[in-house]
Parts: structure tokens; sequence; C-alpha cells
């Protein structure tokens, strides 16, 4: 199914917005590549495809209007082929403030879930999709300095939540009237039962309310993406970039009886003899070879019990099968990032639909990209352009900033700049291109690495919130893509990625509180005293 179908629905969802505009959309979506992390403590680890999502809206009041990007969107799609499995990650959603409102960002948000959610424009192949948000305020995540514009009002952390709640939630009441569809929806506020979650909220708008407090990991009608060979809770929660429960299981993973344990290095690479054997090579000082009562120590295979064997060898499995996952979510909300003096919240969606429903197999590997695809590495090149060389504190610096962003897009697409070429800062004096050295770890990935003693000049625009980085577990290296990478042009340009829309619609209409009654306020006679 051609990814250009999600262009079109994007802007299909603006069409009925209101006020007098043109919407600039553009949108990439990665070609799929293997992942080996969104279950990084399941035994075995299953296999996993994954791709990237870029969504940015851009505004324009009048054909001589400048554009401005009013809109940005980044998400992750996971394809499990084991389970029939798609996991959609909204990973970051913001708006800049420099358009009318209302804003695009609601239909944008709620067409994208849709559109993954419905069976029939489902781009995937898999049966059941599941949807994992995590909602915390922040002023700005994807639009540097868009805190500081005085036009933008960020979300409460209440009003996000609530906001969150009403968006998926909508997308959960659409996909339940589909004919043999099954949906489901959970969310969670650490540190708040569920009565005092219905109060922070408020009630939800609608005949009937999706939502289910609570976790989904003891349901049965919907199949988990991981396979459940062993009950440990590395195979119930997936593990996402910039998530704070990712973080939980990696601290409970390498925690120990009280002792932080680091994971577990490699193998030494050896070398072979001249008698065939192989050692390990040792590099600085030799260590002397263990005593007979150290190896005396050591227990033997014939001691082992049957009870040690059934157990893993990998530690960190062991202190993941202590935590149950709702231990885990009580727990979760002693977390730093739950307990900040801010209100937090997990959203699940979840939906599943007979192999009927889905488009007939064509039988296409599910690496093999499709038109409209690009390169991951151009979409991480303009999310890191859009994220550290441009800003939105001001109308002219949202002006300029929408341009380079969208112009850098289209230049890519043409070949003028090189996916894998330095980023130049705006201002910046041209210097000589600097030799470009493979890093290691990252398969066919270049980065410019300048052999010189100045230190490189600091970033214009300071950098987006995050939370602390997750320690990195090693994973076994991921075989190559038997596909070679797409090359964006000019044709994918204007066919998958870049399309607009003008509305002419009636203003909204705000609502005004009808005039309070007048009052009538009686006056309270005294009693007059007789006079004797």
């Amino acid at each position: 199914m051609a990814v250009n179908i999600l262009r079109d629905s994007l802007l299909d969802a603006l069409k009925d917005i209101p006020g007098t505009r043109e919407f600039h959309l553009h949108l990439l979506v990665s070609a799929p590549r293997k992942s080996n992390g969104l279950y990084p403590f399941a035994h075995p680890r299953p296999r996993a495809y994954l791709q990237d999502i870029l969504i940015l809206v851009s505004e324009q009041e009048t054909p001589d209007s400048p554009r401005l990007i009013v809109t940005a969107v980044e998400a992750n799609v996971y394809v499990l082929p084991t389970t029939s499995c798609a996991v959609l990650y909204v990973s970051k959603v913001d708006s800049s403030g420099q358009g009318t409102r209302p804003s695009p960002t609601h239909r944008i948000v709620h067409r994208l879930v849709r559109y993954y959610a419905d069976p029939a424009t489902r781009p995937v192949k898999a049966r059941h999709l599941w949807v994992h948000l995590f909602a915390r305020a922040q002023s700005q995540y994807l639009l540097p300095n868009s805190a500081d514009f005085e036009g933008k009002n960020p979300l409460t952390d209440v009003r996000l939540c609530a906001w969150w709640k009403r968006v998926l939630g909508e997308v959960a009441r659409d996909m339940g009237s589909v004919k043999d569809m099954k949906s489901r929806a959970w969310y969670i506020l650490p540190g708040y039962n569920e009565l005092e979650a219905l109060n922070a909220l408020g009630a939800v708008r609608g005949d009937t309310d999706p939502w289910t407090y609570g976790h989904p990991y003891k349901q049965t009608d919907i199949p988990l993406p991981c396979p459940r060979d062993e009950t440990h809770l590395g195979h119930f929660i997936p593990s996402f970039e910039d998530d704070p429960k990712s973080r939980f299981m990696d601290d409970i993973a390498y925690t120990t009886e009280g002792e932080v344990k680091s994971p577990i290095k490699k193998r030494p690479r050896t070398e072979s003899s001249t008698d065939g054997s192989h050692k390990p090579i040792s590099r600085g000082r030799t260590t002397a070879p263990p005593s007979t009562s150290q190896l005396t120590a050591q227990p033997s295979s014939e001691s082992i019990s049957d009870k040690d064997k059934d157990k893993p060898a990998d530690p960190t499995v062991r202190e993941l099968r202590k935590v149950p996952p709702g231990e885990f979510w009580e727990r979760m909300s002693f977390r730093q990032e739950c307990v900040a003096g801010a209100i937090t919240g997990f959203f699940v969606l979840a939906f599943s639909c007979p192999t009927s429903a889905l488009p007939p197999d064509d039988g296409a590997s599910p690496l093999e990209p499709l038109p409209g695809h690009v390169a991951p590495r151009l979409n991480k090149r303009v999310i890191t352009s859009l994220m550290t060389t441009v800003e939105f504190s001001t109308r002219e610096r949202a002006m300029h900033a929408t341009t380079a962003i969208e112009s850098a897009i289209r230049g890519l697409c043409d070949g003028l700049v090189p996916a894998s070429a330095p980023t130049s800062r705006v201002g910046a004096v041209p210097r000589p291109r600097a030799p470009l050295l493979q890093v290691p770890g990252e398969e066919g990935r270049e980065e410019p690495i300048e052999r010189t003693s100045t230190p490189p000049p600091p970033p214009l625009s300071i950098e987006p919130p995050s939370t602390p980085p997750r320690r990195k577990t090693a994973l076994p290296e991921i075989s190559p893509n038997p596909f070679a990478e797409p090359v964006a042009t000019m044709d994918t340009y204007h066919g998958h990625i870049y399309g607009s829309i003008a509305v002419r619609n009636p203003a909204a209409v705000k609502e005004i509180a009808a005039p309070a009654p007048p009052v009538t306020v009686l006056a309270v006679r005294k009693k007059k005293k007789k006079t004797t």
C-alpha cells in the first residue's frame, strides 16, 4: 500500500478546520529497517522492523504571507511478524503558537492514529495494533525556543493528559463501531487511583467511555506484541527512547540485591595459537591463573540442581521475574518523572481485526521500501536540523526557520545537499568539508570529524528538554538490510512528501456565556421602636 495515502489523509483531516488559510504539509516516512531494541530483555528477542515518521505542518494566512510551522509530530512504528502486531509510539508533539486558532494539531494527531488503527488504511502487515504514549507537560519539544513566543500557551499537566485522553478516546470510539473490530483503551496516572484520576481529568465527552484505568497486561483478548514463552517484565513492557518506564525497567534489570550491576560485557576476543587452540587477548597486566582451591570452589555441571538449570544465565532476567506488572506500575509512581509535582499519564490503545479485514498478502518482504519511503538518515538529518539549527522564539525567526527546514527537505530530495553532509548554522562562515569517517556501531552512517584543535561553536538554540538517558543494553549486532536505501527524488517530493490544501470555512464561533439574570436584593426593613 502506497504511503502517499497517509499524506492525503492528513490533508483531508484539515479541510473542515475553521478559518481561511492554506496549510503546507511535509511527511517523511523512513524505509523499514531491522531493530532489536523494542524488547531488549526478552528471551528470545523478537524480530522487529522499525520506521520513523515526521510530520511538519506550516500555515499561510494569505498567498502573500510567509509560511510558519505550526505543528510538528514525531512517531515510530514497529512491526513484529511473529505475533502479527504493530506498535505505534507517538514520541513528540509540539506546536509553535504562530498560527491562527484553532490549531491543526488535534486533527493531525487524531488522523495519524486512526489511519494506522483502521485495517482498511493500515500501511503495515499486522492484524493487531498497539498505540503507546507518555504524556508529560513541557513548554517545548520539537520546536526549539518556541516557549519564548508570547503567543504560545502550553497546556498544563492536567489539561495535557485530558487532551490526550480526549483525542485517543475519539479514535477508540470510532474504531469500536467498525465491524469485527476489537478496540480497547487503558490509561494510568502514576500516584493516582481511579477516582482521583477521574476527578483530575474530568468526564469524557461522548455516549460511551472506552477507557479502563490500569495496565493492559492482564487481558487476553488482544495478543501482546512480544511472544511470552517466559513471563517476566521484559516480555510485557516495550522500551522506547525518552520514556521513563523504559529507564525504570533498566534500573530493575541491573539492580541485584541492593547493588547496581553494569551490563554484561562481551566475551574477550580470542586469537589462535600455534597449536590451533584459542586464548583471550590480554591487554595490560597479565592475570595469574586461578589456584587449585579456586578451581575446586567452582560448582561442576553435575552438582547443579535441576532448579538452577531452569534459571537463565542472564541475571537481568531473574530480577525482572521478581517484579510483576502490577507492582511495576505501583512503584512507577515513586519515580522522579512522576513525583516532580506534575501529573503524568501513560496511555495505551489496542485494536484487533480478523485476517479477512486486511488487504490480501502480496508476498513482499516487510523490509522492502515502498514508493515514497526515504532513507532513515535523511529523516534523522531533518529532525537534527529542526532541533539544533533553528528556533521559533519570535515571528521573524519562525519565518526563517520554516524557510530553512522546508528548503532543506526539498534540497535533499533534489540532490542539492547530500544526506551525510554536516548541517551549517545560520550565519556561520563556510569551512572546508571535513573528511567523512564511519561511526562504529551505526552501519551506513557517516559523520564529519574535523581534525582540528579549535572547539566547535556553541549551538544556536537551547537544547530541547529531555529526561536522563537510558542505560545502553548490550544488544547483538543486526544483520544488514537486504534492500538498498531508497533515494529521494523530486518525484518522491511532489508525489509523497509535500502537499498543501487551502481552506475557506466560517471562523470558529466563540461561545459567549449568557448574561446572568438580574438579582433582586431585598432590603430588610427594621421595625421601628415605639416611643413612650
